[in-house]
């Protein structure tokens, strides 16, 4: 798994952003995904996770109704659609793979994925 993220950068308040994570590896379809963001001095923050198919997805209630993770399984990619951002969005933005089951609740803990990309840049200006 080697995850490469993309599509940060700087946006007004209300604005949208499109977030992309790429795994160049071979076991994409085996893993569920997720979205973290880390502020420097706070802790990483769950955002978004997906299942392997794609078929269900989770939120952190501070994103629910504004952000949407969609994955491509053969671009091996997966998305993050963020609507009407807020200052307090400012982040950077990492994405995660894990061969686990999202069922069981873990997804919320950075401590549960196995794999991480570099993170891109999001700052909301207001």
């Amino acid at each position: 798994v080697q995850l490469q993220a993309s599509g940060g950068g700087l946006v007004q308040a209300g604005g949208s952003l499109t977030l992309s994570c790429k795994d160049s590896g071979r076991t994409f379809r085996d893993n569920s995904m997720g979205w973290f963001r880390q502020v420097p001095g706070k802790e990483r923050e769950f955002v978004a996770a997906i299942t392997r198919t794609g078929g269900n997805r989770f939120y952190a209630d501070s994103v629910k109704d504004r952000f949407t993770m969609i994955r491509d399984n053969g671009k091996s990619t997966v998305y993050l659609q963020m609507n009407n951002l807020n200052p307090e969005d400012t982040a950077v933005y990492l994405c995660a793979a894990g061969p686990f089951d999202l069922y069981a609740g873990s997804y919320y803990y950075p401590t549960a994925w196995d794999y991480w990309g570099q993170g891109t840049l999001v700052t909301v200006s207001s």
